[in-house]
């Protein structure tokens, strides 16, 4: 079970680096939210609850998408 949790924990922590995408912080927030909740759910999916998952991870991927600039990374490029 620890390696499922722990490989659970490693897939969020990658989808949180790909959470800026776009070309303003609004676009970068949202598919960061959307990113981040996929992975949530999916994390928690593994730990018993989803939704939880979902939330928890779409407020950390919309944060991060907001606070990164286009310069660090912008995938529609």
């Amino acid at each position: 079970m620890k390696k499922i949790e722990s490989t659970a924990i490693l897939s969020f922590i990658g989808l949180l680096g790909l959470s800026a995408c776009g070309d303003t912080q609004g676009e970068r927030a949202l598919s960061g939210g959307l990113i981040g909740a996929g992975g949530g759910a999916a994390a928690g999916a593994l730990m018993g609850n989803p939704a939880a998952g979902a939330l928890i991870g779409g407020a950390a991927g919309a944060a991060t998408g907001a606070f990164t600039s286009p310069d660090q990374i912008n995938l529609s490029r």
